[in-house]
């Protein structure tokens, strides 16, 4: 299993409230289609001067996964629709290493 974590930056023209709205009404409808998505979070920064104004988290069981997905026209279509309202997009691969309490150091 791989996630991709995607760091968003709004364009200028969108309001915070505005790109929260996008993101959560009208992006996610769209991005809950793709095929082969196992999980995906949503998270909107609390500060809206941050350095980002989000970041989405999407599960694949590969990332062969997550590229065949985003080969398909609803794949093409997601990405354009993030990039309409973004200005910038970071997208990093990860495999993830949870810790839960008790932690090592706790125990």
């Amino acid at each position: 299993m791989i996630k991709a974590v995607e760091l968003l930056k709004r364009k200028d023209e969108l309001s915070a409230d505005a790109f929260a709205d996008w993101l959560l009404k009208e992006h996610l409808p769209m991005v809950l289609k793709l095929p082969g998505l196992r999980r995906y979070q949503a998270n909107i920064a609390a500060d809206p001067e941050d350095d980002f104004d989000g970041f989405s988290e999407l599960w694949f069981d590969s990332e062969e996964a997550m590229l065949s997905a985003y080969s398909t026209d609803l794949g093409k279509a997601v990405a354009a629709d993030s990039l309409a309202h973004v200005k910038l997009r970071k997208r990093f691969v990860v495999r993830e290493h949870p810790f839960e309490p008790p932690f090592p150091s706790e125990a």
